[in-house]
């Protein structure tokens, strides 16, 4: 499964973390690199952490509607 890297930037609900990953690509026109940023609903079950975490997420069975995927652990820094 492919990990990913994200920043927690919601908890609203229990068990449910909101997580934005950045990528960067590059225009196919203009050649400048720029950001793009998406924010995934993630299972959180076991795992203590607080808005501002790096968090790795990978895909995994759809939870609910938006869940579909989970957090695997926590960057240290």
């Amino acid at each position: 499964m492919k990990q990913i890297q994200g920043k927690v930037i919601a908890l609203h609900t229990p068990k449910t973390a909101k997580v934005e990953v950045t990528r960067q690509w590059q225009h196919p026109i203009y050649l400048k690199r720029m950001n793009r940023t998406k924010a995934y609903a993630c299972h959180v079950d076991g795992i203590e952490i607080a808005v501002g975490d790096t968090v790795h997420i990978e895909p995994c069975r759809p939870v609910s509607k938006t869940k579909k995927f989970v957090v695997t652990g926590k960057v240290e820094n």
